[in-house]
């Protein structure tokens, strides 16, 4: 004899209503966490990478120059560009954060807020790419 009572099939099981855990769960918001992390990091390397290269004009000016004269090449400049959006992104997120710990409101409006952040990431980055990335086009179209 078994001592397992039989499953009965007549009783659905109760659907629950949200994921249990977490608020996000694979939403905006822990995207934006995802987001706002790397950023962070790749905010840090380049950090690190500007302190020491520009140490380096106080141990030797000739490897300074040599070290900023590999930063004028396309390239670089596209990695600026990404560079100011990571750390845009990072601030206005920053900014999302503060308000969805200190606005009693906040955590009820984080995915409006994570929206309006996206907004005005795009209306800043859109024309600010284009300026800084104009030299860069011009080069390779050979315009100039």
């Amino acid at each position: 004899m078994s001592t397992v009572a039989p499953e009965n099939p007549a009783t659905p099981a109760a659907p629950r209503s949200r994921p249990g855990g977490s608020l996000y769960r694979g939403r905006e918001g822990m995207w934006s966490w995802v987001a706002h992390r790397i950023t962070g990091v790749l905010t840090f390397f380049f950090l690190f990478a500007h302190v020491l290269d520009t140490a380096l004009v106080r141990v030797s000016p000739n490897s300074y120059d040599t070290v900023i004269d590999t930063y004028k090449n396309p390239f670089v400049n596209i990695m600026e560009v990404g560079l100011v959006g990571a750390v845009l992104f990072h601030g206005l997120n920053g900014l999302r954060i503060i308000a969805i710990d200190f606005w009693a409101k906040g955590p009820r409006y984080q995915r409006q807020l994570l929206w309006t952040i996206v907004l005005v990431w795009i209306v800043v980055m859109v024309p600010g790419a284009f300026f800084m990335l104009k030299h860069t086009v011009e080069v390779w179209s050979g315009s100039k």
